[in-house]
């Protein structure tokens, strides 16, 4: 079908009895697919609405379908109705892969009134379990590779056909999940069908006391609206219009404010915002709290900072509550909505003028991304003062520019707040750069100290550090580790400055990874090939590659934006520049991470090394240079930037 063309009747039947055949699968993929956010109730129903909406209408425009088998007959409307469904449940993610967790108002779900519905025990659920946190095209990608079989390029054409904004990068991490066989074996079994599910009535005592007092309410509503109506009457200022929704399901309730037990992070395996308990002097402050929550559903003219890719959006169901207190002239209350905290602030005098609103995401924060949020900065913006999470046992202030500093201890009151400390500069002169390093207890983890660092906002960024390759391609690779070490502390010192080139982005790490070492001609010593990523909360991070010399300023070779380069899944690097030596003489130096074996270069400088660096003369004026590298078990990769040359 082309995309002028319409359904007609006959193509409706088919694409009918495609989907009613293989109705399990798809609504194992749309389940799979959708955020597990959602819980297994409306979850389980959009499933359903997904797929039985995925019939076309005679009539309707049909867009091209990907192709999958064949050309035409069952294959062709499989694929349709795969994309369709595909479309609806990745719909929400769009192009930077946000959720509707992260969005915080999913589409409206099909009610069944009195009844929860859930998958069967094991299986799907366990699935998505395993898939928590991963973006949602993954996730699809997941679901048509291992358990529906597809191929490799029929997935990808499937997933951009129904919008996924990097298809093929989809399909390579979804290869790269670590599931095990007995899982996907268990996912074929009849047993575990999505589309099979159990049903329990809901608390019927209390639905019984709630469609009471929704008619109540209903007719206040109406009397209150006939008075309004003859008298004229506004409200007072002080009175916020509440979002529908989020009132509607009690989120806007301070009484309704989920609350953690002190104790709770200590026996969980989940140790992140949710083993938080509430803390601070007015946790039980109402009138602070539903000033808070009032405000976070129709700010009004309090202004509202949100790290980009989150959304302010007021919470569908009630928040929890991490901290509500005083601190130098003003009440801050803090709280958690799924992957996003919350910080509200006013003024003590109550005044509107003063109040403010942080919004930031905390997608699949742990022990080092959850240690810490910030309560409160200085007007000056020298000093804040953070909220430590529960499991932190010490607290210290260092200065990131000198390796050697031993640091300082930092008080931390009983409800978990620490004394003022002093954060890096946003400009000018950098001639410190503090940071704080914070200590787990060790009812979680023994002897674990770790690096966190002010970027201005609500959550500060965790510092990581990955050394040097030691041995052959064949050994493993060097894991991230704490900026705690020598080697570490030597490396941050150097790039210490360059974080504030970071303000202002959605960051939740920064890892500096040495993936080379080279001695430099004309008698310049030893550099070091290195390359931070700072990872976003979404996924994607950004990435800068320097040369490191022994004395100078780090030289940047190559620069990339939302990419997986340097991290987990984006291990092979390879990068190049011009550079020229204390002598005057003009270099291509080249490096790469310890899987490739070769570099060859071309274009201005021809050149090759059966090695992991490449030091070249660069004979004439400058121009444009290819870098290749060849890995060790086969394949090649180029350089990050695309050139190797164009840099002095």
């Amino acid at each position: 079908m082309s995309t002028s063309q319409r359904f007609g009747s006959d193509a409706v039947e088919h694409a009918e009895a495609v989907l009613v055949e293989h109705y399990p699968r798809l609504v194992r993929l749309a389940y799979l697919t959708l955020p597990d956010s959602l819980g297994r109730h409306p979850r389980v129903l959009l499933a359903h609405k997904a797929v039985q909406r995925a019939l076309p209408r005679s009539g309707t425009p049909a867009g091209p379908a990907p192709a999958e088998g064949s050309t035409d007959g069952p294959g062709r409307h499989l694929a349709l109705v795969r994309s369709r469904v595909l479309r609806a449940t990745l719909a929400p993610a769009g192009p930077a892969g946000a959720t509707w967790a992260r969005i915080g108002r999913p589409p409206v779900p099909p009610f069944v009134w009195g009844l929860r519905l859930w998958p069967p025990a094991g299986g799907v659920d366990e699935a998505a379990g395993t898939l928590s946190g991963v973006p949602a095209p993954v996730r699809a990608a997941f679901v048509l590779l291992r358990l529906d079989d597809l191929a490799e390029d029929r997935t990808v054409s499937l997933l951009g056909g129904a919008g996924a904004a990097d298809p093929a990068g989809a399909v390579r991490d979804a290869l790269a999940l670590p599931v095990a066989e007995d899982l996907l074996r268990a996912l074929r079994r009849p047993e575990f069908d999505a589309s099979v599910v159990s049903a329990r009535p809901t608390d019927l005592l209390r639905r019984r006391r709630r469609a009471r007092a929704c008619w109540a309410g209903l007719a206040t509503l109406a009397l209150t609206l006939t008075v309004l109506s003859v008298h004229g009457s506004r409200p007072g200022p002080d009175v916020r219009p509440a979002a529908g929704s989020a009132a509607a399901s009690g989120a806007l309730d301070p009484a309704r404010l989920q609350r953690v037990s002190a104790e709770a992070w200590s026996d969980t395996a989940r140790v992140d915002f949710t083993a938080w308990p509430a803390r601070g002097g007015r946790a039980g402050d109402r009138g602070l709290l539903a000033r808070a929550l009032g405000t976070w559903a129709a700010p009004g003219t309090t202004p509202v900072a949100t790290t980009p890719g989150t959304t302010a959006e007021p919470p569908a169901r009630p928040p929890q509550l991490l901290y509500a207190g005083e601190l130098d002239g003003r009440a801050v209350v803090l709280m958690r909505d799924g992957d996003r905290v919350v910080r509200y602030g006013e003024s003590t005098t109550g005044s509107d003028g003063g109040r403010t609103l942080d919004v930031t995401r905390t997608d699949d924060a742990g022990v080092t991304t959850a240690a810490a949020l910030t309560l409160s900065r200085t007007p000056d913006g020298a000093s804040a003062r953070y909220l430590l999470a529960p499991w932190i046992a010490a607290a210290a202030a260092r200065d990131l520019l000198r390796a050697g500093d031993p640091g300082r201890a930092l008080s931390v009151a009983a409800d978990g707040v620490t004394a003022p400390a002093a954060v890096p500069p946003s400009g000018g002169s950098c001639e410190s750069w503090p940071v704080l390093e914070l200590t787990s207890s060790t009812r979680i983890v023994e002897k674990h100290s770790f690096v966190l660092t002010d970027l201005g906002a609500l959550s500060p960024v965790h510092l990581t550090y990955t050394p040097l390759p030691d041995g052959p391609a064949a050994v493993p690779a060097r894991q991230p580790r704490e900026a705690t070490g020598p080697e570490a502390r030597a490396a941050w010192a150097r790039l210490a400055c360059r974080l504030g080139e970071l303000r202002g982005g959605a960051y939740r790490a920064v890892n500096v990874w040495d993936f080379a070492a080279v001695q430099l001609p004309d008698g310049a010593g030893r550099a070091v090939w290195s390359c931070t990523r700072a990872s976003g909360w979404a996924g994607p991070g950004d990435v800068t590659v320097r040369l490191r010399l022994e004395a100078g300023t780090p030289q940047d070779v190559a620069r990339a934006r939302s990419t997986a380069a340097c991290g987990r899944f984006g291990q092979h690097l390879l990068a190049g520049f011009r550079w020229r030596s204390p002598a005057g003489r003009w270099y291509l130096l080249a490096a790469g991470s310890r899987q490739i074996g070769a570099i060859t270069a071309t274009g201005a400088v021809r050149a090759g090394a059966a090695a992991r660096t490449l030091t070249a003369p660069w004979p004439g004026p400058d121009g444009p240079v290819s870098l290749t590298g060849t890995l060790a078990g086969g394949g090649t990769v180029t350089a990050l930037d695309g050139a190797g040359g164009g840099r002095d």
